[in-house]
């Protein structure tokens, strides 16, 4: 558990469904640990895509704020340990389409079957597969073998998932904090510049 702002903290736990040895470019091919957001948001905790292997400092977090918790998922494949973090701590679980909790933005990338997550007060990002950490630096797109299942008839290309994350650069962004990869934890609206230029 790693606090990169006050209030914002991430996590990374070891994905179960990973499998060693994908093809690159290909759907499977991510690293085996995925990243997860707590913030502490105005009047609720927030968790993004919650993945719990160890839930000793997530109890400590939870404890130490004494305030209701939500969970948000970025799209449909992140549902990860949702279900026992609500029963855990009561937390509610809110849809895509649900009024977001106070100082929290949804960002629904259009065709793309995702609706990223902006909190305001440390303006950072948070993708689920659209944008993913680069291992040279930076961000890149996911591969276009994570698209085919939205149309499988025409599954989008890069240029058109890259013409729908261009609304992304209208963002105050300071971190891009991936699911799959190292994050961006500063200048994040230049990273995002260089990876949609």
């Amino acid at each position: 558990m790693e606090e990169l702002a006050p209030g914002l903290h991430r996590w990374t736990a070891r994905h179960p469904a990973w499998e060693p040895g994908a093809e690159p470019g290909s759907p499977g091919d991510w690293p085996p640990d995925v990243g997860c957001i707590v913030y502490r948001a105005p009047d609720e905790l927030v968790m993004v895509d919650p993945l719990v292997d160890r839930w000793g400092p997530l109890d400590a977090l939870v404890e130490g704020h004494g305030r209701p918790v939500v969970v948000l998922t970025t799209l449909r494949f992140h549902g990860r340990s949702r279900d026992e973090v609500a029963e855990r701590y009561g937390a509610e679980l809110r849809t895509h389409d649900a009024p977001p909790p106070a100082g929290v933005r949804r960002i629904p990338i259009e065709g793309m079957d995702e609706s990223m997550v902006y909190l305001e007060a440390p303006r950072a990002l948070v993708p689920g597969d659209r944008l993913l950490g680069d291992p040279q630096g930076g961000l890149r797109p996911c591969p276009p073998s994570w698209l085919r299942y939205v149309d499988r008839d025409a599954p989008p290309d890069d240029a058109a998932l890259r013409a729908a994350l261009a609304p992304l650069l209208e963002l105050d962004v300071e971190s891009v904090l991936v699911s799959h990869g190292d994050p961006v934890v500063r200048d994040g609206a230049a990273a995002l510049r260089a990876v949609l230029a």
